[in-house]
């Protein structure tokens, strides 16, 4: 039980994701989290709105289980296998966190400042919130999927535009955290 509890490593996560993939690339499936949303999107009737969600979701709705495990698995880890729900990181980080008014970093998994409920009545927050979910939401549509799409499984299908993606998906979050981050906050 108590190797379970600990954070794995990466040599057995990293073939459990490849065995995945492996079995999804086989039966002739791919992976991502931004298929979901559109596929919950169509269910729910945005085929009559937009030709975007104008596509057949019966055969993508296999792909629902994981935002289901995702949940419950997540849930499951968080409740029941975390003794601490803080995050291991660097003290040097916790203490820049600090310094640019995240007091709860290195506390919590979520910084409280920006997803607690109080945070919704804070404008700043909120507009960091909404900004960001339509910027990810449009990104993810722009690069033609998430960075769990191009990174896993447009990655093991050896595709260059996820290549492409998962670079500009990193140089995005460098240019965030070193020059956009201390400016917002």
């Amino acid at each position: 039980m108590e190797y379970i509890l600990q954070p794995w490593p990466w040599y057995v996560a990293g073939p459990l994701i490849a065995l995945i993939m492996f079995l999804l690339i086989f039966m002739g499936k791919q992976f991502g989290m931004s298929s979901n949303l559109r596929t919950l999107c169509t269910m729910c009737g945005a085929d009559s709105k937009a030709s975007f969600f104008d596509f057949n979701w019966r055969a993508q709705k296999w792909n629902l289980t994981v935002v289901i495990g995702a949940a419950i698995g997540g849930f499951i880890a968080m409740n029941l296998l975390t003794a601490d729900p803080a995050v291991a990181i660097n003290p040097e980080t916790v203490s820049t966190l600090q310094g640019l008014g995240f007091e709860s970093s290195g506390e919590a998994y979520l910084p409280d400042e920006l997803y607690s409920l109080e945070a919704l009545t804070d404008w700043k927050a909120l507009s960091i919130l909404i900004i960001g979910g339509f910027l990810i939401g449009f990104g993810a549509r722009w690069a033609g999927g998430c960075t769990s799409g191009h990174a896993i499984s447009g990655l093991s299908n050896l595709q260059l535009p996820s290549l492409i993606a998962v670079v500009g998906f990193f140089i995005g979050g460098l240019v965030m955290v070193h020059l956009l981050f201390p400016l917002i906050f």
